[in-house]
């Protein structure tokens, strides 16, 4: 039986079994609060001993418990996504050395042996990103992975910071005199994975992968590692003021960007990307506020709901004879209403709807920027954003599932394959159930009990009303209008930073190559390199040669002139 199915299919059940056998186990830890550390010392130079340590506790093994539900849904999905795939095989590889690479980085609470899970989720995202062999993929994958390669550089500038304290063990950070550059290094190495501003023109750029890639890269791995290295490194973290601040700030700035941007996109996959950015804006907020807690808590949550938001757009993207523009679907709700359903349950999570996952945790987050001593500028940034997610999902729907029909009359939607109504249903109950019962069983969330007046707490559902009302007024229904207005553009260029982030860096990388070309390689090597010494050499051989060749007559007239001038002196010559 087990050799009758595909890889894609054992890889799943394993994934699904994993993660409901360490389930108990989870939550014994999360109750008892246990903590487990095994530390193997390789070598001892010194005062300074690099060791192997894995940790046991209630943030890793929920954390992988997540990651491995998730994962196994995605791939039971992909025995069909990706069913006719010649290479599928490949792909499952690629895909389980993903969530290793993500478990790695989990359980690992050492920086050198980190960036074994690290670079693992850097190098399998490239290879998954280029995965359809084209012009385009390799463009976006050559944009994921220099702009990871930053954080991979980051990393390794603290680990060589970090060697004045004699050891590289997360949990045990102190104070030195180095300690705010450590910090600021992991910071911008956690901003380039979380894809925080200015590195999030590589987020949308991803999406060139196959759809099961983008539900697992955009849910539970490669964008969350860096929130989740902030959430290790947050009580070292938090003895710096100013990177609080500075968090705060440009995690709001994402979150504002992204919100926009999405209102204005009509590519399918990327508004769900520009989801993802604005929601990792919320999670990087509430680090930003000192709540690692419920930033651990919104990324569970958001977690289940955005991968079965991919995967329910990558069925409809399947079923429309793989085309990806919201302007040419319509009527969906007609002829999927499973997808549909969980398409629905997953926006209305994604919008912190009551009583969904997703209002659990982002209600949270939102009524504690009210009652934080905060900015009142960035509280208005942080709810007009809150509105941009209402609205950009409202706006989804109504393209999509439930506007008039614009596509062939030919063509119909198909909903009989078990291996997507058993992964869409699984993380469907999942995105329903999840927050509730994170809450009550989870961590403790807030520093501090607080207490909000009524018009506050009543805040978050207005503000998320009136950005479904604002989508349903400004909507366009005129789907063939293509012309971008200059607001538009700037919208949907993520305010210029894709068009900054690959053209001018390449065309002056161009322009500096060939000048150096011109100047050093086709220039001054030809004089002075090999080519230089050669002509050289070759022209004082020849310069030689000619002497000789020229004088070889005057050479041998010399030679028999001093021959005769000894003959005739030889009788004067006393002896």
């Amino acid at each position: 039986m087990v050799t009758k199915l595909k890889s894609s299919s054992i890889s799943a059940i394993f994934l699904l079994l994993y993660s409901f056998t360490i389930f108990p186990v989870t939550m014994t830890f999360i109750m008892k609060e246990y903590v487990i550390m095994f530390e193997w010392t390789i070598v001892q130079l010194s005062s300074c001993a690099p060791s192997f340590i894995l940790i046991l506790d209630p943030v890793s093994l929920s954390f992988s418990n997540t990651v491995c539900l998730i994962s196994g849904c995605v791939m039971l999905f992909s025995s069909s996504y990706m069913s006719h795939d010649p290479f599928l095989k490949r792909f499952t590889w690629l895909v389980m050395l993903f969530v290793l690479s993500m478990n790695m980085l989990v359980f690992i609470p050492s920086l050198p042996a980190l960036l074994l899970g690290w670079d693992g989720l850097g190098i399998v995202s490239f290879a998954l990103v280029i995965y359809y062999q084209n012009m385009k993929s390799l463009g976006a994958g050559m944009l994921t992975v220099l702009a990871n390669r930053i954080g991979d550089v980051m990393i390794l500038i603290s680990i060589g910071l970090l060697v004045l304290q004699g050891h590289w063990n997360i949990m045990l950070m102190w104070d030195f005199h180095l300690s705010f550059w450590a910090g600021l290094t992991i910071v911008i190495a956690a901003m380039t994975k979380s894809a925080q501003i200015p590195f999030s023109s590589w987020l949308p750029a991803a999406m060139a992968a196959p759809t099961p890639v983008s539900a697992l890269v955009h849910s539970s791995t490669l964008v969350t590692a860096g929130v989740f290295l902030i959430i290790r490194f947050f009580p070292f973290l938090s003895t710096s003021k100013s990177f609080m601040t500075g968090l705060f700030f440009i995690s709001v700035l994402t979150l504002l960007m992204a919100g926009i941007g999405a209102n204005y996109e009509n590519d399918l996959k990327k508004v769900i990307a520009l989801s993802t950015l604005s929601q990792l804006g919320v999670m990087m907020m509430s680090l930003g506020m000192n709540m690692p807690n419920l930033a651990l808590f919104h990324l569970y949550t958001h977690a289940l709901f955005k991968a079965l938001l991919f995967l329910c757009a990558g069925t409809i993207i399947h079923n429309s004879l793989n085309n990806q523009d919201i302007r040419s679907m319509g009527m969906i709700y007609s002829q999927a209403p499973l997808t549909v359903a969980c398409m629905n349950i997953a926006n209305l999570s994604l919008c912190g709807a009551p009583f969904m996952s997703g209002f659990y945790s982002k209600d949270l987050i939102l009524e504690l920027a009210l009652f934080n001593p905060t900015n009142s500028l960035m509280v208005i940034l942080i709810f007009l954003a809150t509105g941009m997610t209402a609205a950009y999902s409202l706006r989804l729907s109504l393209c999509s599932l439930w506007g008039s029909k614009k596509a062939s009359p030919m063509h119909s939607k198909q909903e009989k394959d078990p291996y997507i109504n058993w992964a869409t249903t699984i993380l469907a109950t999942a995105a329903i159930v999840a927050g509730f019962f994170l809450q009550t069983i989870f961590l403790e969330f807030s520093p501090i009990p607080f207490i909000l007046p009524f018009y506050h707490k009543m805040l978050t559902i207005f503000v998320i009303i009136m950005g479904i009302f604002l989508a349903g007024v400004i909507w366009k229904s005129d789907s063939n209008l293509k012309i971008l207005n200059k607001f538009e553009f700037f919208c949907t260029t993520m305010w210029f930073l894709a068009p900054i982030s690959a053209q001018p860096l390449s065309k002056m990388s161009m322009i500096l190559g060939t000048k150096l070309m011109k100047s050093v390689d086709q220039g001054w090597l030809e004089i002075l390199g090999g080519q230089g010494s050669i002509m050289t050499l070759s022209s004082l051989a020849q310069k030689n040669q000619s002497i000789q060749v020229k004088s070889f007559n005057f050479f041998i007239s010399m030679m028999l002139f001093l021959s005769l001038m000894l003959i005739v002196s030889l009788p004067y010559i006393p002896l």
